[in-house]
């Protein structure tokens, strides 16, 4: 009973849901601040998102729209969210405590990861929208392009721990030796996972389901109140762990004892800020240049990355 109850606090508190949503809020006030400066203005304070959230959930009605079913029609919202926790809270556990990792919790990561896009997706079409329906194609259709250079991406630090499914293993491997970013497939398929990680969280240029300027949000158009609000966290929580995600496969993972704690934290924030310059200088792709960019030279590169790592380099 005391081990459920440890699960339970670890997903509902810390690491989980709790954790990761504070720092999912705060990444995102981050997000809004360094585009406030590229683009020569001041930024909100840095509990703005964390007003803009409760007042979604506490106060703003959620808002059904006629003739769906209002079960699903809310439950793919809540569905993203756990997705989105589920993800956060095993990264950052097996970060802290490598050895606690099981066998093909790599895979377990994989699967998580399409939760959120898919609640979208089936959330979108669930509202019986023209708008959302079309928000929701376009993410299907994403889907397929980002996953191929994804999987294909993955297998490098993968080959590099000889082949093992446990992040744990990935994590250790990587500290007594040098970072698997430090050799040449790793190079690449650390650029390769990013952008597909950027198309994943629906960051520009890929937020092309959501296009807010094309079709007003796309598959969240009819959503309102909690809702809204839950699909906008699961948003905040993956945009806290894909930096998390990317320092566990390439960085050698995220340490805070005495002497790794700042450099960690400098790591992170750089992967961040590189992630927030990309999307604030890059144009918003159309989903056929999207597919064509995915399917062309992300997972032409990814490919190559393989095959380095397969020779050693």
């Amino acid at each position: 009973m005391n081990r459920i109850t440890e699960y339970i606090f670890a997903f509902l508190v810390f690491p989980g849901l709790l954790f990761s949503s504070v720092m999912g809020l705060l990444v995102g006030w981050v997000d809004r601040k360094v585009t406030a400066r590229i683009q020569w203005r001041v930024g909100p304070p840095w509990y703005q998102n964390f007003v803009d959230i409760l007042k979604l959930m506490l106060y703003k009605e959620t808002l059904i729209p006629e003739g769906v079913s209002r079960r699903f029609f809310l439950l793919m919202p809540a569905l993203a969210l756990s997705g989105a926790a589920l993800v956060s809270t095993i990264i950052l556990m097996i970060n802290g405590l490598p050895r606690s990792s099981f066998v093909g919790d790599i895979i377990v990561v994989v699967y998580l990861l399409l939760i959120p896009p898919v609640a979208l997706m089936l959330g979108g079409f669930a509202s019986r929208n023209t708008l959302a329906s079309l928000g929701a194609s376009r993410e299907m259709k994403l889907m397929l392009g980002y996953e191929l250079p994804f999987i294909l991406a993955l297998l490098v630090p993968v080959m590099k721990t000889g082949y093992s499914l446990k992040l744990g293993d990935i994590i250790l491997n990587q500290q007594p030796a040098s970072h698997t970013i430090g050799s040449l497939s790793g190079a690449i398929s650390f650029m390769v996972m990013m952008l597909c990680i950027q198309a994943k969280a629906g960051l520009v240029p890929f937020d092309i389901a959501e296009a807010e300027t094309e079709i007003v949000g796309g598959p969240v158009v009819d959503y309102s109140g909690k809702a809204l609000g839950m699909f906008k966290l699961s948003k905040a929580i993956l945009m806290f762990a894909a930096p998390a995600i990317l320092m566990t496969l390439y960085i050698g993972g995220i340490s805070l004892t005495t002497g790794y704690a700042l450099k960690n934290v400098v790591i992170y924030l750089g992967i961040l800020v590189l992630m927030i310059v990309i999307k604030n200088t890059n144009p918003r792709v159309r989903i056929d240049q999207a597919m064509r960019f995915f399917w062309g030279p992300v997972a032409g590169f990814a490919v190559i990355a393989v095959l380095l790592a397969y020779l050693g380099h």
